[in-house]
């Protein structure tokens, strides 16, 4: 459907996002280094005087009308239930919500690892704040955003993909710490390098993926390690303490907990790295991370492996990884700008050689989070 804007009280909007690196280290109290991107979930919204909420999508057919005191009803819907578990998430720690008509505008490709749940989330909240006059606090917006996720929708996600939809600031990156909510903004400045996002167009759902597998082992391994050592989070464990307490883990929970360990060093070499301009040294931590993600943490599979494989074969890039939750979705890389063009054909072209999948290539900008326009 198209939109008459003028028939709408506020255009909203929040973003999607790339993690640059520090895949999977978020809900273990790690620091992660994302930033939100020009793709985006707007959302037009009016009220209409009664106790139901009626969305509509300018991509889709469907009409969904939500009653406001049935909003936990929603959970099994194919469409509306993000919008649903926001609303509860948010009705539930004492916020209003009232009636409205909700048109909903998704340009987060779905599927992608680019985050467009959290956009969908972020963006609801950010509207029904904006419609109820409640000033709009993208932390807080942020946080019952996740517990959307996953109370509600069933992923046991951390906070780094609401944060950063709810926080992002064109230009920059988020140097982020999961366990505080500490943020340093960091310049994107890659000098004669751009970052290019690919995706493997393979079909995938955190939900139905080992996603919440992870979670779950990387809960185990702090729970053993606890024995041992006076840790709060794995984010907390380093090198040497893993080696001398590693007996106490299973063979596969140990590399999830050695890949957490890793990655958090990477992601604080990568802060450094961005800010000093030293993009051969960002590259290679790139590459890094997609080997651990592949061998350690096991969440790449054929065709990210494939891609990143692409990726890497081609003389003008520096590094490339999956980015996101993996089993699918995007790559991140790292490529000398005069060679972006040949880069995308060889990628491409190799990719569908080894997969028979044709990806995308998304042509985007790092942006702001949320955004408030009264019409």
């Amino acid at each position: 459907m198209t939109v008459n804007v003028k028939d709408y009280a506020y255009k909203v909007t929040a973003a999607g996002r790339v993690n640059i690196i520090g895949e999977h280290i978020d809900y273990c109290g790690g620091k992660v280094f994302p930033a939100a991107l020009a793709f985006k979930n707007t959302v037009y919204i009016r009220p209409n005087g009664t106790d139901k909420i009626n969305l509509s999508w300018t991509t889709l057919d469907e009409k969904v009308t939500l009653d406001i005191a049935k909003l936990g009803d929603y959970k099994s819907l194919k469409y509306g239930n993000y919008q649903a578990g926001s609303l509860l998430m948010w009705k539930n720690a004492g916020n209003p919500v009232v009636g409205c008509d909700m048109v909903q505008d998704c340009t987060v490709p779905f599927g992608s690892g680019l985050s467009s749940s959290a956009a969908i989330e972020v963006s609801t909240i950010a509207a029904m704040c904006a419609l109820t006059g409640v000033p709009v606090d993208p932390v807080g917006i942020a946080v019952e955003a996740q517990r959307a996720e996953r109370e509600y929708c069933g992923v046991n996600c951390g906070i780094m993909d609401q944060y950063a939809s709810a926080c992002g600031k064109a230009g920059h990156a988020m140097l982020l710490d999961c366990a505080t909510l500490a943020c340093e903004y960091v310049p994107i400045d890659t000098g004669d390098c751009s970052l290019v996002i690919i995706d493997c167009k393979k079909p995938h759902s955190l939900v139905e993926s080992k996603y919440n597998e992870r979670r779950a082992e990387t809960e185990t391994a702090l729970r053993l390690l606890q024995k041992k050592l006076n840790i709060n989070s794995l984010a907390e464990l380093d090198g040497r303490s893993l080696e001398e307490c590693g007996s106490l883990l299973p063979h596969n929970v140990y590399n999830r907990a050695r890949h957490v360990v890793d990655e958090c060093a990477r992601v604080a070499d990568a802060a450094k790295a961005m800010k000093s301009g030293d993009m051969v040294k960002l590259g290679a931590l790139l590459n890094a991370s997609h080997a651990s993600l592949k061998d350690l943490y096991e969440v790449t599979g054929k065709e990210l492996d494939a891609l990143a494989a692409a990726a890497q074969s081609h003389p003008a890039c520096l590094g490339s990884r999956m980015t996101g939750g993996g089993f699918g979705g995007c790559t991140v890389s790292l490529v000398r700008t005069s060679g972006v063009e040949d880069f995308k054909a060889h990628v491409l072209e190799k990719y569908f050689e080894a997969t028979g999948y044709t990806a995308a290539v998304y042509q985007t900008q790092i942006g702001d989070g949320i955004t408030v326009e009264k019409i």
